[in-house]
């Protein structure tokens, strides 16, 4: 499974992104892919277009939302502890937990946001 970050929701869906192609193969592929609740509300947050919104929830319902639970907020807490310069960065630890949490890759297009959380794998 792949849990996607907001900037690849941004860049994929939203207008003028850069990432339309990128994320239509991955649905070609039939990749199983998902948002966390995280991601779904930095999404929903920012300026959107009623077409980006339904796009969204075509293809990544909210419904189907990873949740951020006691599970994913303990080992967010864990990440916090063993980064470097986690401050500034909760909301990324807490998305990074959400995968680790399900056993999922993360696709970002903020590669270094996330490239010194130990065992968490990357789309690139």
């Amino acid at each position: 499974m792949i849990v996607l970050d907001t900037s690849v929701l941004v860049e994929g869906l939203g207008a003028g992104g850069t990432m339309r192609g990128a994320l239509r193969d991955a649905l070609a592929r039939r990749e199983r892919m998902t948002v966390p609740t995280l991601v779904l509300y930095e999404w929903l947050r920012g300026p959107r277009h009623a077409a980006e919104l339904a796009a969204q929830e075509a293809l990544f319902p909210g419904e189907d939302a990873i949740p951020f639970g006691p599970r994913e907020a303990r080992i967010a807490a864990e990440l916090y502890a063993l980064v470097t310069r986690p401050r500034g960065r909760e909301v990324d630890l807490a998305i990074a937990a959400c995968a680790l949490s399900w056993d999922a890759r993360l696709w970002t297009l903020n590669i270094e946001d996330f490239e010194d959380v130990q065992g968490l794998e990357l789309v690139r």
